[in-house]
């Protein structure tokens, strides 16, 4: 098994999507990025720690690759947008992916960099490349929001419709 860790705003919306990717046996919530120890959410949220919310990706390299990782990543956020994504604003939300190794890192920029060239968005990307730092789960609560909680009113209006178009573009990538 292998692992990524993404920040790509909230974790709630980004779990939902990244839990039914086939090869993802396992994908927490939590906080990465900061300077402080064992950061709550409420701490988080303050804008205050330096941590963003994240995802600890577990994968299976046989069955999905960091490259198609990357690209389920940068096609499920908005990449252009300092320390915010949607209506979320703070640099918890900031669009980050903390590699683990050096071949993350190579992917991670090299992936950048031709998105950048490609002139799909006429905003600069603002994406953090950055090496992994110390991960921190969030609160049980947190964990499987979207599953839980899928008739509460953000789910419906904000993550369900994230979550739909993400089957449309990837529905070949779906678990069974």
């Amino acid at each position: 098994m292998a692992i990524a860790t993404f920040g790509n705003g909230c974790f709630w919306c980004t779990e939902a999507v990244f839990e039914q990717l086939r090869g993802v046996t396992r994908v927490v919530s939590g906080y990465s990025g900061g300077q402080i120890e064992n950061p709550t959410y409420k701490q988080v949220c303050t804008g205050d720690t330096g941590h963003a919310e994240v995802l600890q990706i577990e994968y299976n390299p046989g069955e999905i690759d960091f490259k198609t990782l990357l690209e389920v990543f940068w096609k499920t956020h908005d990449p252009n947008t300092l320390n915010r994504q949607g209506n979320d604003v703070g640099t918890q939300y900031r669009s980050v992916i903390f590699f683990h190794d050096a071949e993350q890192e190579r992917l991670a920029r090299e992936y950048k960099s031709k998105l950048d060239a490609s002139g799909a968005f006429s905003d600069p990307i603002v994406t953090e490349i950055s090496p992994a730092a110390k991960f921190y789960p969030a609160e049980d609560y947190h964990q499987g929001y979207f599953r839980a909680n899928g008739r509460e009113p953000y789910c419906r209006y904000v993550i369900a419709p994230k979550v739909e178009k993400f089957r449309q573009v990837f529905g070949s990538k779906l678990k069974d």
